[in-house]
């Protein structure tokens, strides 16, 4: 998933300890001796995002699970790590917070797998990586750690590969038909190989947060953005400070919808609130497995797409700065 804030941990995995239909990862994290971090879980496995407390080091955390799942740390630095959960297993976290990418996670051989690669990963290039990520899928194609492989590196990035992640998608798909996520991801990713620059954006329809519809057909200035945001994310906060002004100077001209990944829609409306932004926002609990953000291949925080009156997409994922230039061009 580019994300400033707190401090950071690690997880690992051990498959002993458990009752059948309970999960639990636990760890010590070095460097870091009191603080926090969050966890969620992808596709529903459990409702919205908790906070795991770090103490002399040490963090736990236990759920009822009944199937397997892909958990998903959130880091205070806003980085991210997948834990791959099974009914009965315990899990091992262990690293330095000065460097999380070295985390290790031990106790199941999908955490394991995703382990190995990450490690690899760490010393490529990023046209190496996705060359990384082909081969590991190939050679686990049944492994749910090729799923998060493929939307992490695949797809949540500034240059999506929607090309590769279908077909890795549809691999996948054929190898393991009972993971119910698989036959909508591949739905999404056909789709979504023709919202590149210079296509058509998907059509949408959805309710903000102050209960008020919006959708595509609504959506007709010169310049159109939707941007993808959390209220922990102080980059994306920028983006849509930096979106106001543009709408503050060229009004008409432009128009904005917002999607955060915020677990509650408290947190989202207090930010927009201190910063006195007033545009649609949707915010549904479900974080990045919210449908609208996957309809249009949001899939980063900070994120955003611009279209133009005629649904035309002008260019995907630009930072702040860029968000104005293209703008500013664009309304010559």
């Amino acid at each position: 998933m580019r994300f400033t804030g707190f401090l950071l941990l690690t997880l690992i995995l051990a498959s002993c300890g458990t009752e059948s239909g309970r999960f639990r990862f636990e760890g010590r994290f070095r460097n870091l001796n009191q603080g926090e971090f969050y966890v969620y879980s992808r596709y529903g496995a459990a409702d919205g995002m908790d906070t795991i407390k770090v103490a002399d080091g040490r963090f736990a955390y236990e759920t009822s699970l009944d199937r397997p799942a892909t958990f998903v740390i959130l880091f205070p630095n806003f980085s991210e790590q997948a834990v791959f959960g099974e009914p009965g297993a315990t899990v091992t976290i262990s690293g330095d917070v000065s460097n999380l990418k070295e985390i290790e996670i031990e106790g199941t051989d999908d955490n394991e797998l995703m382990t190995d690669l990450r490690m690899r990963i760490n010393k490529l290039s990023p046209p190496e990586i996705g060359t990384a990520v082909d081969e590991f899928v190939r050679e686990n194609p049944a492994s749910p750690a090729g799923v998060y492989a493929v939307e992490r590196y695949l797809i949540m990035n500034g240059n999506p590969d929607y090309r590769k992640a279908y077909e890795l998608a549809t691999l996948m798909r054929k190898a393991n038909n009972a993971d119910r996520r698989l036959p909508e991801l591949c739905k999404q990713l056909k789709s979504l190989q023709s919202s590149q620059k210079g296509n058509t954006v998907a059509d949408f329809s959805v309710t903000g947060t102050n209960g008020i519809k919006v959708s595509k057909a609504d959506m007709k200035s010169k310049v159109n953005i939707v941007c993808l945001w959390a209220s922990w994310n102080y980059d994306s906060q920028t983006m849509l400070r930096r979106v106001k002004e543009l709408k503050k100077k060229h009004g008409k001209d432009i128009s904005v919808m917002s999607i955060s990944v915020d677990a509650r829609a408290e947190s989202c409306d207090n930010a927009l609130r201190r910063d006195s932004i007033d545009w649609p926002n949707v915010c549904d609990g479900r974080m990045w497995d919210t449908p609208v953000a996957a309809r249009l291949g949001l899939s980063t925080v900070p994120g955003n797409i611009m279209f133009d009156a005629k649904g035309k997409i002008i260019a995907r994922n630009l930072t702040s700065k860029e968000i104005e230039e293209k703008t500013e061009f664009t309304l010559k």
